[in-house]
């Protein structure tokens, strides 16, 4: 008598694994999680193709975390302006980069007066940097127009220079750092009038190193790539982290606080509607900004309204609404560069 055959099923996922590619939401709940009509999803399917379901022994549509993903998208595109005909056979690469390009306009037309609406001046030391400063790629990284005011081999040339153009900071890139570096440093900015100074460098003794950041000028580790080197001038030029905090405040050692803080960029909605949508299909990061954004801002409010039992005391809430208004307003920079790097509609 032959032996009974048995089949196999395949293996499942082990726990905690993520398969994007396994059917398993019903097509009401994908159109909750992307706040869509179940109606306007059925449409895109028949006329543009946008997802394939699976379909479940009983006959409902089944969609993957993949799906919902691009759904999440594509949704979030049209929310915005872009028809869904001119998107809807778009890879997931190519809807990502439509975002980026939507959030980082966004991301300017935001910018006021003194942000990144206005060029960034700076004086380039060393020619190397000079050209990598000419990238399109890098520029568009860095989200600023800089504005280069002069260009020099070495400090000693800034050092001769005339007085010219307001110059806001001195980007001095060198292959090593010795014990003098600092003394010269520190008599080029003052000679070319910059705000600040930044230092890019390949080599060099710690203590010298230290001493210079210590000084107020901010100090980077060469062998940087563009990514990462973007993300350095980026800072410089939007947080303002190598600025003195202002006289008559008390801030915590390294922290800059504004006397003037920026009013906030986003309601409580936009941002609900944000985390709700980009967990959807990205990870945890800018739900939880979001959430923080909500919280400093309420506490911003709280410490407003405080009432106030002495100078003294009105003297503290005036000086906590201030840190917690400009934690709210690099929060508010991080959520924008997410929404840039993950191709996410920033709230509206």
């Amino acid at each position: 008598m032959p032996s009974k055959q048995t089949t196999k099923s395949p293996p499942k996922p082990a726990p905690g694994v993520a398969d994007e590619s396994t059917p398993r939401y019903r097509s009401g709940a994908v159109a909750r999680m992307i706040q869509m009509p179940v109606a306007t999803l059925r449409v895109w399917e028949r006329r543009y193709r946008v997802a394939q379901p699976a379909l479940s022994a009983s006959g409902h549509r089944l969609y993957s975390a993949a799906d919902v993903r691009r759904l999440a998208q594509l949704k979030q595109l049209t929310d915005t302006g872009h028809a869904i005909g001119s998107i809807a056979n778009l890879n997931e690469d190519e809807l990502r980069q439509v975002a980026s390009t939507h959030a980082r306009s966004l991301t300017l037309r935001h910018s006021g007066p003194g942000d990144r609406a206005v060029p960034w001046r700076v004086v380039v030391v060393g020619q190397a940097l000079s050209r990598r400063l000419q990238r399109p790629a890098l520029l568009q990284r860095v989200g600023r127009i800089i504005r280069v005011v002069g260009v020099h081999e070495d400090l000693a040339q800034v050092a001769a220079m005339r007085a010219g153009e307001r110059v806001d900071t001195l980007l001095f890139q060198t292959p090593k750092v010795g014990p003098g570096t600092l003394a010269e440093l520190e008599a080029a900015i003052a000679r070319c009038g910059a705000r600040h100074g930044a230092m890019l460098y390949g080599f060099g003794a710690t203590a010298a190193c230290d001493a210079i950041g210590d000084a107020g000028i901010v100090v980077l580790r060469e062998a940087q790539d563009d990514r990462s080197l973007a993300v350095w001038l980026r800072r410089l030029a939007d947080t303002g982290s190598e600025a003195d905090p202002p006289a008559g405040s008390p801030p915590a050692a390294g922290t800059a606080i504004t006397e003037e803080v920026a009013p906030r960029r986003y309601d409580d909605a936009a941002l609900t509607d944000f985390a709700s949508l980009s967990s959807t299909i990205a990870c945890e990061c800018p739900r939880h900004i979001a959430e923080l954004l909500m919280q400093l801002s309420h506490f911003e409010a709280y410490s407003a309204d405080c009432e106030h039992q002495s100078p003294a005391d009105a003297s503290l809430h005036a000086y906590l609404g201030r840190v917690a208004g400009t934690a709210r307003a690099l929060f508010e920079s991080a959520l924008e560069r997410v929404a840039i790097e993950e191709g996410l509609m920033l709230p509206r």
